[in-house]
């Protein structure tokens, strides 16, 4: 689902008005005519499409970061995928005050990068990599990911755009557990079901006694967080989607 199939975040116009309009045929803003509605919804529906339809021109992810309700922020994906940052960290340890990021991967436009401590993780390269990103892509970034990235490099701007944490859409179509566990839901097989994010503690601390080995199976690892991060968003969007929108509708 497209933002512009959405008229949820019109004031007044809730899910079963949204489905009302499907029914009838409104599928799309360029669908929708003022009789469909009363007249002060009408205006307001049209006020923001007009509005919306010059911010999507101009690719203002943050205006409908805004305007859509924290339940259906996943309906920004479909619209804003191609400037996607899907990323994930891992650390020593889950106190942010007193443990340390130890890699950091980024995937954008199908390619992953993966920054490591004292190698490239820096502030700098973090800032760049996310300063065109028009949606930020997680599992449990919001209450993990970013907090820890704030604390140690000092981000703040740099992470403030939309943020489709996976966690809370995957709730929605009872989807729970842990990003592996959801893997496994929607028929996604890891190189390595082994490893867990302990081991990617431990795995840093032989990195750091000298084993190259486990250094290149951590980010092989965190690698792989993110790879997968873009087939979950993307099943899960199809997921929603289908529970969305009634059966005797077609988009």
């Amino acid at each position: 689902m497209r933002v512009e199939q959405s008229f949820i975040p019109v004031r007044g116009v809730g899910e079963q008005t949204e489905r009302k309009l499907w029914r009838q045929g409104i599928t799309h803003w360029d669908d929708f005519y003022p009789d469909a509605v009363g007249s002060t919804t009408a205006e307001r529906i049209e006020t923001f499409i007009d509005d919306a339809r010059e911010r999507l021109a101009h690719g203002d992810s943050h205006y409908f970061g805004r305007q859509f309700p924290s339940q259906a922020q996943w309906r920004l994906y479909e619209s804003f995928q191609d400037g996607a940052a899907f990323f994930d960290i891992e650390t020593t340890g889950l106190d942010q005050r007193h443990d340390t990021v130890t890699t950091v991967s980024v995937r954008q436009g199908g390619e992953t990068k993966t920054f490591v401590r004292d190698r490239d993780l820096t502030a700098d390269r973090l800032r760049e990599v996310f300063a065109d990103a028009d949606l930020l892509v997680s599992f449990n970034g919001k209450r993990f990911d970013v907090p820890f990235l704030q604390q140690s490099f000092d981000l703040d701007g740099v992470l403030d755009r939309p943020h489709l944490d996976l966690m809370y859409p995957c709730r929605q179509i009872d989807l729970t557990g842990g990003l592996k566990q959801i893997e496994k839901d929607v028929g996604i097989q890891r190189d390595r079901p082994d490893l867990s994010g302990k081991d990617a503690v431990r795995l840093w601390y032989e990195a750091e006694r000298g084993d190259d080995a486990a250094l290149e199976t951590l980010i092989s690892y965190n690698r792989e967080d993110v790879d997968h991060l873009e087939t979950v968003a993307d099943r899960v969007a199809t997921r929603l989607h289908e529970s969305t929108v009634p059966d005797d509708c077609t988009f």
